[in-house]
């Protein structure tokens, strides 16, 4: 997978902090204190159960960092990077009751974040060859958003927007609220920032003939439309607009939604649907 750009560090530690929070409770690793004597030193690993695309490392790291500066930690397949079973990812070591308590918050990240990596880079592959990108949605785990939709770029995605604040995206609702396609878009062109990227839900090729004559969108969401219905709203469009298929994009249906021409195929599955990779911590 290409390579992605780590976030900075100080915007993912709020988000460990509260994880690590929520699993110290009010008094701390009790089992650890209890039954660790001070002073005793491990080597630790994170092995790979199954294969997969790694990520969540840099969110592992700050686990154990936050619990410990002074454990070291070695991140030998770093976010992006395939790795088979058995294999492992990174090496900790330091005071074992430092790491056996970052262990399960380390863990929940790389796990959950390595899945979606994993899901992600399946329906990359089933697009190859085409021109379509695979991308992300809002479907996500509240307050994980940031972290899952980088594990999407780790698997070889695109993300969507991050947020309400991020574009103009007008769903039906908002149509049929607004009063119609040619409403809206008038309402677009009259008031919306020349800063912001317009996207317009259709469902049908006759509102994408609608939105194609009115104007005022830069990208038309195909919505539940079936393969051959794609292939004639690319035939449609002629490279006016871009193309973003959404709704029913299950891994079997990928190949062929990518050959019809389109420019994006949106998945919420890649977030809302993923399986947690099997990840361990070994002593």
């Amino acid at each position: 997978m290409t390579a992605q750009p780590p976030l900075p560090d100080m915007i993912l530690e709020p988000l460990v902090r509260a994880t690590l929070a929520e699993d110290l409770g009010t008094y701390g690793d009790i089992t650890t204190r209890t039954v660790i004597p001070s002073g005793t030193r491990y080597l630790a690993r994170i092995v790979a159960r199954e294969a997969g695309v790694a990520s969540g490392m840099q969110v592992a790291a700050i686990a154990f960092r936050l619990v410990d500066p002074a454990l070291t930690l070695r991140v030998l397949v770093p976010d992006g990077a395939s790795f088979d079973a058995g294999a492992v990812l990174a090496e900790v070591e330091g005071e074992a009751a430092s790491i056996l308590t970052a262990e399960r918050v380390a863990l929940n990240f790389a796990g959950r974040l390595s899945g979606i990596a994993t899901l992600t880079a399946a329906h990359v592959a089933q697009a190859a060859g085409t021109r379509a990108r695979i991308t992300c949605t809002r479907k996500t785990t509240p307050g994980l958003r940031i972290v899952e939709k980088q594990a999407v770029l780790h698997g070889g995605g695109f993300n969507h927007r991050f947020s309400l604040s991020d574009a103009i995206l007008i769903k039906d609702n908002h149509i049929a609220a607004a009063g119609g396609i040619r409403a809206v878009l008038k309402r677009v062109k009259a008031q919306a920032s020349h800063m912001l990227r317009t996207e317009i839900e259709v469902d049908r090729l006759d509102q994408l003939a609608e939105v194609l004559d009115e104007g005022g969108a830069d990208v038309v969401l195909l919505d539940n439309m079936d393969t051959a219905t794609l292939r004639e709203a690319v035939a449609m469009n002629a490279g006016r607009l871009v193309l973003e298929a959404s709704g029913n994009m299950r891994l079997p249906r990928i190949a062929e939604v990518a050959a019809t021409g389109v420019d994006y195929i949106s998945v919420g599955a890649l977030t809302h649907s993923a399986r947690t990779l099997d990840l361990g911590l070994d002593f």
